[in-house]
């Protein structure tokens, strides 16, 4: 990657309204200790703000989109803390990720801006590399029992697919479903401002896992 430059900082306004409301529950859920891979990182905005407030994680931002590469790394170059790794080039579909064994997931606002099948293999991939009781944390808009928590959230569904028919608004039913097939145990949802849920997974140990 080439050398970082203040220019190639993007912002986004949505990161810096949910950066409050989102650490407060990631103060709760992430471990005291560990390494957190961060995916669909976006602007960088929130790997650079979590890792600072949360310095005994090991903060690994990643993206699949180049510009959002580059746009972290200007983040970490202009004020990110020493526990902040330069961003890697992360699809959730390839087939091996690599970070390793891992403490903690962290996916904001991505499953809905994405096909179904990037959700499933985020699952997929968690649960090849996160540790049995390891947490799997999303964050962003859901359907419940099939029905939009609110008009707002109805529009912006109506706007996602007009843009890609295979983006959309997710059911939570359907993605807690997903996440027990993985492997993955739901906490209760928490709700979030703007009509915005938490999800925390976490990861059931299985039998004969030598990890």
């Amino acid at each position: 990657m080439t050398e970082p430059v203040p220019s190639m900082r993007q912002r986004s306004p949505s990161a810096e309204r949910n950066r409050e409301p989102i650490l407060a529950v990631l103060r709760t859920v992430l471990p005291a200790t560990g390494r957190v891979l961060e995916i669909a990182s976006g602007t960088g905005q929130h790997a650079v703000c979590f890792a600072a407030v949360l310095p005994d994680l090991d903060w690994q931002p990643s993206d699949a989109d180049l510009q959002a590469r580059q746009s972290i790394a200007a983040w970490i170059a202009h004020d990110g803390p020493p526990n902040v790794r330069a961003p890697l080039a992360l699809d959730v579909r390839q087939p091996d990720w690599p970070v390793g064994t891992i403490d903690a997931v962290v996916c904001i606002n991505m499953i809905h801006i994405a096909p179904w099948s990037a959700a499933q293999a985020l699952f997929a991939g968690a649960s090849r590399h996160v540790r049995d009781g390891g947490v799997l944390f999303l964050y962003g808009p859901y359907k419940r029992g099939g029905a939009h928590t609110a008009p707002s959230s109805a529009a912006f569904d109506e706007q996602l697919r007009s843009r890609d028919p295979s983006w959309g608004v997710r059911d939570m039913e359907e993605v807690v479903a997903l996440a027990a097939s993985a492997g993955f145990v739901c906490d209760e949802p928490v709700t979030m401002p703007a009509n915005n849920f938490s999800l925390v997974f976490r990861k059931r140990a299985q039998a004969g896992d030598a990890r």
